[in-house]
């Protein structure tokens, strides 16, 4: 049996890249990415169904499950080659695993929970079985099996949960902790002890380059409920000036991810040597929750054009406010990773932000209001931000 797993899985499946080469993002790895277009479609008619406290705690919790499924196969793929036939094949298992994933997503907290929970514990399995074979014998070998090892711990809890439905939300949540707590622990295991982070020999603007092409995606979901909603309704001048405002805040989220944000992390990964712990904070966790705030203000785009002149209800004010909140966080965490200061001016958008969502909450303002101030607060914050670094 290992002989025939080691002709599928044959060492020259890795990179063979110099010492200072860094890896190219293949169309395999882009083709990978297709279902994630799918699944965040997925994510963000879940919170727009189930917009309340238990569907916002369920919507993250499928969240942290998907992203982490990408994030940890966007790390695989910085070592594995996915052009050869080997890697190839792998990206394709993985890629029909989360397309799994997505299916069950808008049931997992129902008839589906199962599909979900087996999808997402064999991609985990799979990937990490197939980085220790191609890396045996090697420190990364090593490194893989104590990572799948943490897999195993976690998969019995999205197992249980999907099994044991009265506690599946609270079996899941406890899954996703072991999950992203595995790293910070250097996925320590009795008598091995952790993996250093200087192990995992990470070639870090690859990894980058990849983090902000599903940050596109994650906006494209936007441009997707805008312009489909657009299409099946009629337009009246509410309607219009409602999706302006939010195809220009779509725009203002890009401009601060893109012109503020990408040069400092750039700069970051080209001259810093240990690209590991700067990927594993500014990548790993910070583009998580910068994606979620992406997906969730398409969300607050979609309810906001959907009543532009109703008078807003708390989930809208909320989501409104969870949304450019969540990415600024995001960015917020990147930014004190890769520049090594905290950016004050997008902490004090965010309480802008809150104050503003109560303050409309308060004097029954319509989805119009809402949304302009939102959009301005965001804008004055990058306008100031650009000049400040100009």
């Amino acid at each position: 049996m290992s002989s025939i797993l080691y002709r599928l899985v044959p060492l020259g499946a890795l990179r063979d890249l110099a010492p200072e080469e860094t890896p190219r993002v293949t169309t395999m790895e882009l083709f990978f990415d297709l279902v994630y277009v799918f699944t965040i479609i997925q994510l963000s008619h879940y919170l727009l169904e189930h917009a309340t406290w238990l569907g916002a705690l369920e919507y993250v919790t499928l969240f942290a499950a998907v992203w982490w499924a990408w994030n940890y196969t966007a790390w695989a793929a910085n070592w594995v080659n996915p052009d050869h036939p080997s890697g190839r094949g792998l990206m394709i298992v993985l890629m029909g695993c989360a397309l799994l994933m997505a299916v069950a997503a808008p049931q997992a907290f129902g008839d589906r929970a199962g599909l979900f929970a087996v999808a997402y514990v064999a991609m985990a399995l799979i990937r990490a079985g197939y980085m220790a074979l191609v890396f045996r014998g090697q420190v990364m070998g090593r490194n893989y099996t104590q990572l799948g090892t943490w897999s195993v711990i976690s998969g019995v809890f999205w197992i249980a949960g999907a099994l044991i439905e009265p506690v599946r939300l609270e079996l899941w949540i406890v899954a996703v902790l072991i999950d992203y707590a595995a790293p910070y622990a250097g996925f320590w295991l009795p008598g091995k002890g952790a993996t250093p982070m200087s192990s995992w020999t990470l070639r870090g603007l690859h990894l980058f380059e990849r983090n902000q092409l599903i940050f596109i995606i994650a906006l494209g979901e936007s441009i997707l409920l805008l312009g489909g909603y657009l299409v099946s309704h009629e337009v009246h001048f509410d309607t219009g000036l409602a999706a302006l405002i939010g195809f220009l805040l779509i725009v203002t989220l890009w401009w601060v991810y893109f012109v503020d944000l990408s040069e400092p992390g750039e700069h970051r990964f080209e001259h810093e040597t240990d690209h590991t712990s700067l990927a594993r904070a500014g990548l790993a966790y910070a583009h998580g929750v910068a994606v979620c705030g992406a997906i969730v203000t398409a969300v607050a785009i979609e309810m906001i054009v959907a009543h532009p002149l109703d008078s807003i209800h708390a989930e809208t004010a909320l989501i409104a406010f969870a949304g450019p909140s969540l990415f600024l966080l995001g960015c917020t965490i990147f930014h004190r990773v890769t520049a090594e200061r905290l950016r004050m001016l997008y902490l004090l958008a965010l309480a802008a932000l809150a104050a503003w969502a109560w303050m409309a909450l308060s004097f029954h303002l319509n989805g119009l209001w809402l949304g302009a101030g939102v959009l301005l607060i965001m804008m004055a914050m990058a306008a100031l931000g650009h000049r400040k670094a100009g």
